[in-house]
């Protein structure tokens, strides 16, 4: 990948925001909650530049999860996001995320092309394998078992990866893509290509990511077994280059604790949207994802509303700099943070934890 975007900065612990694209990362009917205009969305975006955070990395959703706030149920598709995005800001590194069984190679390398050119090489690719059936059959596409779903994957990031970076046209027969003459221009903007993430807490999914990307998107179920489980992953790396590795997060804080535990109450017990939760949980459980076992799934229903499963930076700023502190000591490379509200909390992310990540020795001073 290239080496001169933000995302090769000299912070230990690098910032993102995710599901920017979606409505609603927290499922609250709190009316400050996101709902994922375009104005509002590109606000966010240039306060984030403005800020110094990485990058935005968006969620590929086509259905929401229903309840009153139906989250995520009006969301931006990726690769037309990501390059508006690219043309309204000037450093941070903007992901498209790709379901690789609903869009064909060509059109994705393409597609990705036309963006990285827009955003002068500040493009990223999230490739992600899939798990909601409703979705899939909503495309009329079939979900294969979960091991097969990274076969079909690695076969079709090894299309785009050929078409951006080979001269002459080839062809390709594999057990999922036969392909003729297959060629594209132009290529991805300067030297080089863009970076690639994915997503996968299963074994497959890591051994996927340590041979084909450049930084692997987990879940975090055990804040206790981290510094373990990112060791074992950069053991089982054996490229040429480190493996990055990120994961999401959602961030609720405040000045104090009280004030923090306070909001949260506010967001989750008195305004949380239980439907949506419902209807997330039983998602997962159809698609048999492996990221996170159904026991698991059951007893996060209230993480699902705050922050839709992701690890929760939950406390006052003080609190939550330190949660990121102890990720970073852990081997994290950084994580995405999803909040309620990206245009009021960027200020928070950017006046008070930032300042107090770079005082404690992760982040560099701007």
């Amino acid at each position: 990948m290239r080496q001169h975007t933000r995302l090769q900065n000299a912070n230990k612990f690098k910032l993102g925001l995710f599901g920017m694209n979606c409505s609603g990362s927290v499922a609250t009917t709190a009316p400050e909650r996101w709902n994922a205009g375009w104005p509002e969305s590109r606000k966010a975006a240039q306060l984030a530049d403005a800020a110094g955070i990485e990058f935005l990395l968006p969620i590929a959703r086509w259905l929401g999860y229903g309840g009153t706030t139906d989250r995520h149920g009006t969301t931006f598709e990726t690769l037309s996001w990501a390059s508006a995005m690219l043309a309204s800001t000037d450093e941070i590194v903007v992901f498209a995320t790709v379901h690789a069984p609903l869009v064909h190679p060509a059109f994705a390398a393409k597609s990705c092309a036309t963006a990285d050119h827009v955003g002068a090489g500040r493009l990223g690719l999230n490739v992600v394998s899939g798990w909601n059936v409703g979705e899939f059959a909503m495309f009329g596409a079939h979900l294969l078992p979960h091991d097969e779903r990274y076969r079909y994957t690695e076969e079709w990031l090894t299309v785009v990866k050929r078409i951006w970076l080979e001269t002459e046209p080839f062809d390709f027969s594999g057990q999922h893509f036969k392909l003729t003459n297959v060629s594209g221009k132009p290529k991805p903007w300067g030297d080089g290509r863009p970076v690639l993430m994915s997503a996968g807490s299963s074994v497959q999914g890591r051994e996927f990511a340590a041979r084909h990307v450049d930084c692997l998107f987990m879940v975090i179920t055990d804040e206790g077994k981290l510094a373990e489980e990112i060791a074992e992953i950069h053991k089982g790396n054996t490229g040429s280059e480190k493996l990055g590795v990120y994961a999401s997060g959602h961030l609720i804080s405040r000045a104090t604790p009280k004030e923090t535990k306070d909001y949260y109450h506010y967001l989750v017990h008195e305004k949380g949207d239980w439907g949506a939760a419902e209807t997330a949980i039983a998602k997962r459980l159809e698609g048999e994802s492996r990221s996170m076992p159904p026991e698991r799934i059951m007893s996060m229903k209230e993480r699902f509303i705050s922050g839709g499963g992701t690890f929760p930076v939950v406390g006052s700023y003080d609190e939550a700099a330190a949660t990121l502190k102890r990720l970073s000591d852990a081997g994290l490379d950084g994580m995405a943070l999803a909040v309620v509200n990206y245009v009021n909390e960027v200020p928070i992310i950017r006046d008070e934890i930032i300042p107090r990540l770079e005082r404690l020795g992760v982040r560099k001073a701007a």
